[in-house]
């Protein structure tokens, strides 16, 4: 009885999605990803492409032949994949040598890998917010986020535990909003405050304010955290994302990120930021522990994209 109302369930709730015109269909690259793509199925003369401008394959590394060329070497030398998690027996040099060219590049005193930079918030949040750092007084972190961050952040909220965590979401942009909230709750004794945004709202393409947001994280003793995903590679006179394109370069808290967009496409993601936040992550973010290390030609292939930023 309940598996078939389980699927009735679901079978309504498609169908709204489809009246809805929500209903998401995944068009299928028979090509690698560019400027230019085959797409199965496309009613287009015989061996003409289409232009892409749905990817976030910002620099056109996602096809890039050095990129390629160290991937398919890494694979030669190290394998395909570890078969392990990072503190088992899935870390490797090369893995270390990343998270330290990372670093240096944004300028940050550590960096951490994750499979995704879904995971690499996840994992911050949940670790941050419920850690109780040996304590056994109860307390409350307060948390004030950007009403357009994206998905990964909203749904990092909610790993964190109700009863520990006040969510302030502030209109989107909106510093002033923002600094009531920080001001009404001064004297509420919360643990922590942490501020979060994205550096560049992918869906809008606007810029946070990170000037005006570091301004008020130290005003108010609050960590700030930048999602830069949509910006490493692309902003900044290096390609160190939105601190450096407003002169925050090495002077935000905690920046997440991700390999999956302008860094070649791939995957992988990360936290860089004050080493003893790094650490704790190492020793106690779930997300890390319990994944699967980046695979090796992933981090040789993200190694020779950071390189390729700094050549040029």
């Amino acid at each position: 009885m309940y598996q078939k109302k389980l699927q009735e369930n679901i079978e309504k709730e498609l169908e709204a999605l489809k009246k809805a015109g929500k209903f998401k269909v995944e068009r299928e690259l028979e090509s690698a990803q560019g400027p230019e793509v085959d797409i199965k199925g496309l009613l287009a003369p015989a061996g003409k492409k289409v232009l892409m401008f749905a990817s976030n394959n910002y620099l056109g590394l996602a096809n890039n032949p050095e990129i390629i060329k160290a991937g398919k070497e890494a694979i030669d030398k190290y394998g395909f994949g570890l078969s392990s998690v990072r503190f088992i027996s899935g870390t490797e040099t090369i893995h270390k040598t990343l998270e330290k060219k990372l670093s240096e590049f944004l300028g940050t005193e550590d960096a951490i890998l994750y499979s995704t930079n879904f995971m690499s918030n996840l994992g911050f949040f949940a670790t941050i917010t419920n850690e109780t750092f040996g304590s056994t007084e109860p307390y409350i972190d307060a948390i004030y986020s950007d009403e357009l961050n994206h998905a990964s952040i909203i749904d990092a909220f909610k790993l964190c535990k109700k009863e520990s965590v006040v969510k302030r979401i502030y209109p989107h942009g909106n510093i002033a909003a923002l600094e009531k909230f920080l001001e009404e709750d001064k004297d509420k004794g919360y643990r922590f405050k942490i501020i979060v945004t994205d550096g560049v709202f992918s869906m809008e393409g606007y810029l946070a304010e990170l000037p005006k947001l570091k301004e008020l994280a130290e005003k108010h003793q609050a960590l700030l955290f930048v999602d830069d995903a949509h910006a490493i590679g692309v902003l900044g006179k290096t390609g160190a994302g939105t601190p450096e394109h407003f002169g925050l370069h090495g002077k935000i808290d905690v920046l997440s990120g991700t390999f999956g967009k302008a860094l070649g496409g791939a995957v992988g993601g990360y936290i860089a930021g004050r080493k003893e936040i790094i650490e704790l992550l190492r020793q106690k973010s779930r997300t890390y522990l319990f994944s699967n290390s980046v695979p090796p030609s992933v981090v040789i292939a993200s190694i020779k994209a950071l390189d390729l930023l700094k050549e040029k």
